[in-house]
């Protein structure tokens, strides 16, 4: 069915109604339509759940949400971080909450103070808040360079992505995406006094601070190679260089503190390789590294070396597409900060599929198709994936080894 014929089945009273909306109801609708699809998706899961080591059998939905890294943010909410690292019987430090940055912890304490409710609840809703402000946010960054039925769209596909549980979820996915999202769309305003405090908040709720400042310094660079045909005055030039270098440090201000308050300059570092320990053993951080290990665990030799060179090769041959160039310079050097970041330091496992979601500016190059049957099927595609994840990562069967 062509639009034309599809608009004129619909009554024309509808169409100027829908033309008539401001786009934050609009937003705010697709918004609250795919929470109500997530969480039955949630409730159902949690009715299969089995008794582990966070909640009893069929647990009730707050508490499901608050599984897993949800009881690392609660430890730290009530209990602050150890000021001496824990070691294991071989002597290497143990899983402990530095691993877990203070912005979102600190936000649901404060509301928990506030409203003298616990802390599962209170995560959940801040959570919650924060996407719907996320959503807000991401509208209006995608205006930036798409039109309004596409920017729509890819706020559709941010709403019901296969990761989109974790938005409200006890995690501080949620509020990191509020504060990433409200930083790109003021680096594209280009209103670089403004990202200052955003920058802060953001680097101590989720690692960023480093790719953040990688994204900015390719803005600058940018800037100044175009500056023939794009003026770039020199207030520009010294507040956009500052705010580079400000998020460098706020990338390093974790790492720091935990050195301060432990005495161990590699408290961090330490501390998050823990967590890889159990796939390849208890190793020194060696940047770049990390996703050709993990490809030799998962594949073995040579397919793990073959297997991430062709997802380099395959991400920068996307990167390069009309659609993703679409969304402009500065999206595109987030989205290459990022990736760039994530190859440095992660080791690829289950919980990849988290640390992917702050890429989410590509959802623009996803939504661009405007055949009714493509937009269709994605949601359908995404709405599966979000009951694959919660099944694979979220949902835990006793013997579990893929955490989210």
């Amino acid at each position: 069915m062509s639009a034309t014929a599809a608009q004129t089945r619909i009554p024309a009273r509808w169409r100027a109604r829908y033309r008539l909306t401001p786009w934050w109801a609009k937003v705010a609708f697709v918004w609250a339509a795919s929470r109500l699809v997530t969480t039955s998706l949630v409730l159902a899961m949690a009715n299969l759940q089995e008794a582990n080591a966070w909640t009893g059998a069929r647990p009730r939905y707050a508490d499901f949400a608050n599984m897993w890294d949800g009881r690392w943010y609660n430890i730290v909410a009530i209990g602050g971080y150890p000021p001496v690292l824990p070691v294991t019987p071989e002597g290497q430090v143990a899983e402990n909450a530095w691993a877990f940055m203070p912005g979102y912890p600190a936000a649901v304490r404060l509301l928990m103070e506030a409203s003298g409710a616990g802390w599962a609840p209170v995560a959940v809703f801040v959570s919650v808040a924060f996407s719907l402000g996320s959503a807000l946010l991401f509208y209006r960054l995608m205006r930036r360079v798409l039109d309004h039925g596409t920017a729509l769209f890819s706020v559709v596909l941010f709403c019901v992505a296969p990761l989109s549980p974790i938005l409200q979820f006890g995690y501080a996915e949620s509020m990191y995406l509020f504060f990433l999202t409200l930083a790109l769309y003021l680096l594209l305003e280009r209103r670089y006094a403004a990202l200052f405090p955003v920058i802060a908040v953001m680097a101590l709720t989720r690692p960023s601070g480093l790719a953040f400042a990688l994204a900015l310094a390719l803005h600058v660079a940018y800037r100044w190679i175009t500056r023939g045909r794009d003026p770039f005055p020199p207030r520009e030039r010294v507040l956009s260089a500052s705010v580079a270098v400000f998020s460098g440090i706020m990338g390093l201000a974790w790492p720091l503190a935990a050195w301060a308050v432990t005495g161990s300059l590699t408290a961090y570092t330490d501390t998050e390789l823990a967590w890889r320990a159990p796939y390849i053993g208890y190793q020194e951080l060696v940047p770049f590294t990390a996703w050709f290990q993990s490809g030799v665990w998962w594949l073995g030799m040579p397919l793990g070396i073959v297997a991430v060179l062709a997802l380099i090769l395959a991400f920068t041959m996307v990167m390069f597409t009309p659609a993703v160039r679409r969304l402009g310079v500065d999206l595109r050097f987030w989205v290459a900060g990022y990736a760039l970041y994530l190859f440095a330091v992660f080791f690829p496992q289950s919980s990849t599929f988290r640390l992917l979601v702050p890429l989410f500016p590509l959802l623009g190059a996803v939504a661009q198709p405007r055949s009714r049957l493509y937009r269709a099927g994605v949601v359908l595609l995404c709405v599966a994936g979000q009951w694959g994840w919660l099944l694979i990562c979220w949902r835990v069967d006793g013997a579990d080894w893929t955490p989210p």
